[in-house]
């Protein structure tokens, strides 16, 4: 593993900056790449981007769209984190943040299908691009950024609110569609106002670049700036540093691959199954799935905490057999409370059903938060900080971006394939246990008390 990641000692006051001003952006940077998912749930941009007249293949062309930005992720890691590792974190993540909010915004300016024809879905697909470019960059600076920050013994539950930022941006993009659709009629909402919510990133754009600009450059950085000693070429040696190709093969499959289809299947998967193959009411889902996330979000702290004291493999490792043996039980209860899809389309639960819903969503979310709350500390200290950026980015962001990007397009194809609600699971399934295999063989993990503090 490589060094580890404490550098000159923050105040306490630096430290709080720090970490609200990367976790906020981050926030605000998964805001603007979920809210694509988010209306693609409620079935708005499938009837505004997409061809009319076949509803299943509007919703896997907007799933596919979906998946275009996850598709270019990996790019925007090998761009942006070779800036990362030359430049600095700071100005690299503020150019992302950027990119990403000026391109959701131009989704929210964009004419529908039946006023630019085929021209509508291809400039939405350049869009998307942006994003994934953007996203590819955002990710790797804010969780080196507050790592490279950390105290000695700090690193996990400091980067968990980074992690967490992710839950939260998926939770801002429902309370803001859920409150712009509740401040206007039904007939305002269809005729343009669902272009709010993607608007509303230029304020979360202003709001990030100011707090952001507050903050000076990565102590680890600028100690290895003024001993000259960045990396001339930091993709060429994220392959070519010695044990740094096995190091990517197990950030890679071992754990973005897994972390991020538990994620996706917790939440996107959990807000499809309840509006589409359980026919409750889209709002009573979201309001449900997002009190979920909210509540959920614990997990992803008390794992951070918790890796600092016994390291970063065994929450990981624990959290992804349990996923193994508590997938499919835990959607057997959703699906069970919520009337295995007999209830009549537009159903709202009762008290009863809330609750059980609600159970079954916490089990999904304390599932993810063991594999993704202390994520980003592991990724930071697994490579050494000449070229942390860019062996960082490369690795989490093809196995997000492919892995996770794709499951809701997979999904829905397995599940209209089958006509069974419960078999895009399976997808989960097996990724899971590929990356079950490669974490449990090939994670060095020393003790939290053998880790060598590098500045």
């Amino acid at each position: 593993m490589g060094e580890n990641i404490a550098g000159a000692a923050p105040s306490p006051q630096q430290i709080r900056l720090v970490i609200a001003a990367s976790s906020l952006g981050t926030v605000f940077e998964w805001y603007d790449f979920f809210i694509w998912g988010t209306l693609t749930a409620s079935g708005i941009l499938q009837r505004s981007f997409f061809p009319p007249g076949d509803e299943l293949l509007a919703t896997l062309l907007s799933w596919a769209t979906f998946a275009v930005g996850f598709a270019f992720r990996p790019l925007g890691a090998v761009i942006f984190g070779y800036l990362g590792d030359r430049l600095g974190r700071k100005y690299t993540f503020l150019v992302t943040i950027t990119l990403m909010g000026v391109a959701t915004a131009g989704i929210g300016v964009m004419p529908t299908y039946a006023t630019l024809g085929a021209a509508a879905p291809l400039l939405i697909v350049l869009l998307r691009i942006a994003q994934g470019l953007a996203l590819g960059g955002e990710y790797g600076g804010a969780a080196i950024y507050v790592a490279e920050h950390a105290p000695p013994g700090k690193a996990g539950f400091y980067t968990s609110f980074i992690q967490a930022g992710v839950v939260g941006g998926f939770i801002l993009s429902l309370a803001v569609v859920l409150a712009t659709k509740e401040s206007v009629s039904a007939d305002a909402w269809t005729r343009g106002w669902w272009r709010f919510p993607f608007l509303f990133s230029l304020l979360l754009l202003a709001v990030s670049l100011w707090m952001r600009l507050k903050l000076s450059e990565s102590p680890v950085f600028r100690a290895m700036r003024e001993a000259g000693e960045a990396a001339a070429n930091p993709f060429r040696e994220s392959f070519t540093y010695p044990g740094n190709l096995k190091r990517l093969f197990v950030a890679m499959f071992g754990i973005a691959a897994g972390l991020t289809v538990i994620w996706y299947t917790a939440l996107f998967s959990t807000l499809s199954f309840l509006t589409g193959a359980m026919h409750m009411n889209e709002t009573a889902a979201q309001l449900i799935v997002a009190a979920g996330a909210l509540l959920g979000l614990a997990f992803y702290f008390l794992t951070g905490s918790w890796s600092d004291r016994v390291g970063r493999k065994k929450p990981i490792v624990i959290g992804y057999a349990l996923t193994l043996l508590l997938l499919f039980p835990l959607f057997w209860l959703i699906g069970g409370a919520a009337g295995e899809g007999l209830s009549p389309k537009g159903f709202v639960p009762t008290g009863g059903q809330t609750a059980l819903i609600l159970l079954g969503i916490l089990g999904l979310m304390a599932l993810s938060g063991m594999t993704y709350g202390s994520v980003a500390a592991l990724l930071s200290e697994m490579f050494p900080p000449r070229i942390r950026y860019s062996s960082l980015s490369i690795p989490y962001h093809f196995g997000t971006g492919y892995f996770g990007g794709f499951l809701p397009l997979i999904s829905a194809a397995v599940i209209a394939k089958t006509g069974d609600a419960y078999s895009g699971l399976w997808y989960t399934e097996a990724v899971v246990a590929m990356a079950l295999v490669v974490t449990w063989w090939g994670l060095d993990d020393p003790s939290p008390s053998s880790r060598i503090e590098a500045g």
